[in-house]
This record gives structure tokens, C-alpha cells and sequence, in this order.
């Protein structure tokens, strides 16, 4: 792949371009090959730049968050992996009159959290914990604890497949359990998100994230790198308990696991493989399938 018309963009733009990249340092599991090009970009203006450029060459591409739900492949990814970064994707404004938090797709959920905190804004506490990125967020409609991005969302700022700016209020994001309008449309790239919060106690908002997360430390295996939980909830049971009901919890295969701790996780023990997971994961399937009628579906999306 020539990569010298990207590469001159970038240098331009002031954008980092690092060439085979492996993957394993942007994502939660520790696991993946090398793409042909990692870019971090820190404004819409080099996002545009650098997607008018991959689309104009045909270069196949990806934006990504903070690899918190993300599986890549042992041979890595044949083309661009483009990620936030920088302090402007930190950036987090929130006003304690109205309500309103608006933030970059590239933020934290953690930060978005302590954000709103320090506004007394209520309405995010589900979110603390959550080891992804705003715009990662957004996309698979990501939740805990009973919240959701659903609940909170008011609009979304994104670049359509001709790198046009538009606003969709979140009436029409169609969120729905791990599902938003922009699975449906790869194209689009979510750069900015307007959150509609409620004022609070500053001290409740402090006490309600601690819990969650101390409840997090006591319950999920945080100590190993994974991709969170592994399956999305089957309609009319949870997985982790149909894992568990048929014994499957330390189930190994290579250096990935079913955690002892929590068997909605599949953890990278050491040296795990996107091979190992995905095999580990079919095992899992086909004996929840075959013991309790149950079909599960990965939660993790693969780079592919």
C-alpha cells in the first residue's frame, strides 16, 4: 500500500502517522497485528483532511476509539486505523444551568464523569467505569448498572460519507440495546456529542460512582486486559449465567480464558491471540447453544 499521499497530508496537518503500528497498544484485550498506518488526529479540520485523503486513494480505513470493545486480527488490519488524541480530546465543557455537556468523541467516559460531577449534573454515574471513549460510546449505545447513552444523549455531531458536517438529535440516532444508527452507516465518523443531564448533589454523584465502581473491582477480572463483556444479553436471559450454568468459568484455550471471576468475560491471561479468542468464544457458543437452547452473539467487534 503507498502511503506517501497520506503521509505528506499528515506532515502538513502537524498529524503523527506511525507506519505498522500493531494494534495490541490500542486495544483493551492487548491483541492484535500491525495496520499498515496508525494517525491521530486532534481537530475536525485534520479529520476531514486526512478521510478526504484516504477515500480520495481508496485506502481502506477505520476510526476507533479507545479499543475498549475491539478484537484485531494476528495479521493486523490491511489499511489506515485513524484515533483521537491529544488534549483537545479530553475536552469536556458542562453547563450547571442548562444541563447541558458537550464533549469531543476522543473524551473518556471517566472524564465525561467527572465532568458532569464537578457541574453537580446527574444522569452519567452508569458510565464511570466504562474503559471507553464518548464517540465508542455513542456507537454501541454502551451501558451499565441500568443506564445507558440512550437516557442521556440530546445530539451528535458527525462527518457523513462526503465529509459534510451534520447534527442528528438522538430521537433519530435509533439507539437501541448495543445498536445506533452509525453501525448502520461505517461511513460516518461521530466527532462531537451534546449530553442533556439534571442538576444533583455533587455528593450523592460521588457516593452513586464509587459504588459502581467498587462494584466493578469486586465483580469483573479488571486485573487481566479484555474487552469487557464478551456477549450481548440474550433476549430472556444473561449470559454470564448461561456460561456459568454449564460450568464453563476457567474454559482455556491458548493464553485466553473464561474468567473464574466473572464468566461474561473472556480475558487475556498472557500471550493471548485474536486466534485463541475467537476459538475460545466459538466453544462457549456451541456448548450454551447445544446445553441450554441459548444462541450467543460476540459483543466485540473485529477489525476487519
Amino acid at each position: 500500500m503507498n502511503l506517501e499521499s497520506l503521509k505528506a497530508v499528515c506532515h502538513e496537518l502537524g498529524c503523527a502517522v506511525l507506519e505498522q503500528e500493531p494494534m495490541s497498544a490500542h486495544t483493551s484485550f492487548h491483541i492484535g497485528g500491525a495496520c499498515d498506518a496508525f494517525v491521530t488526529v486532534e481537530t475536525d479540520e485534520q479529520l476531514r483532511a486526512v478521510l478526504q485523503n484516504l477515500r480520495q486513494d481508496a485506502v481502506p480505513f477505520r476510526v476507533i476509539g479507545r479499543g475498549s470493545n475491539l478484537l484485531v486480527p494476528d495479521d493486523g488490519y490491511r489499511g489506515v486505523v485513524v484515533a483521537f488524541g491529544g488534549d483537545a480530546a479530553e475536552q469536556v465543557t458542562a453547563d450547571a444551568e442548562t444541563g447541558l455537556l458537550c464533549c469531543g468523541a476522543g473524551a473518556t467516559l471517566k472524564n465525561v464523569c467527572r465532568a458532569a460531577l464537578q457541574a453537580s449534573l446527574t444522569g452519567m454515574e452508569f458510565a464511570y467505569g466504562i474503559p471507553g471513549s464518548v464517540g465508542g460510546g455513542i456507537f454501541m449505545n454502551a451501558g451499565a448498572y441500568g443506564g445507558e447513552i440512550s437516557q442521556v444523549l440530546e445530539s451528535v455531531d458527525y462527518l457523513d460519507e462526503n465529509c459534510e458536517l451534520k447534527t442528528i438529535p438522538a430521537a433519530e440516532v435509533q439507539l437501541a440495546y448495543r445498536h445506533s444508527i452509525f453501525m448502520d452507516h461505517p461511513d460516518w465518523v461521530i466527532l462531537r456529542a451534546a449530553f442533556r443531564l439534571k442538576k444533583g448533589d455533587a455528593s450523592e454523584i460521588q457516593a452513586t460512582m464509587d459504588d459502581l465502581l467498587g462494584r466493578r473491582k469486586a465483580k469483573q477480572p479488571l486485573e487481566f486486559p479484555s474487552a469487557g463483556s464478551t456477549f450481548k444479553r440474550p433476549v430472556g436471559s444473561y449470559a454470564s449465567m448461561l456460561i456459568d450454568q454449564c460450568g464453563l468459568k476457567g474454559l482455556t484455550v491458548g493464553g485466553a480464558q473464561v474468567s473464574e471471576k466473572h464468566a461474561g468475560f473472556v480475558i487475556n491471561r498472557g500471550g493471548a491471540t485474536c486466534k485463541d479468542v475467537l476459538e475460545l468464544c466459538k466453544q462457549v457458543r456451541e456448548i450454551v447453544e447445544r446445553e441450554t437452547g441459548f444462541v450467543l452473539e460476540l459483543e466485540p467487534e473485529i477489525l476487519q
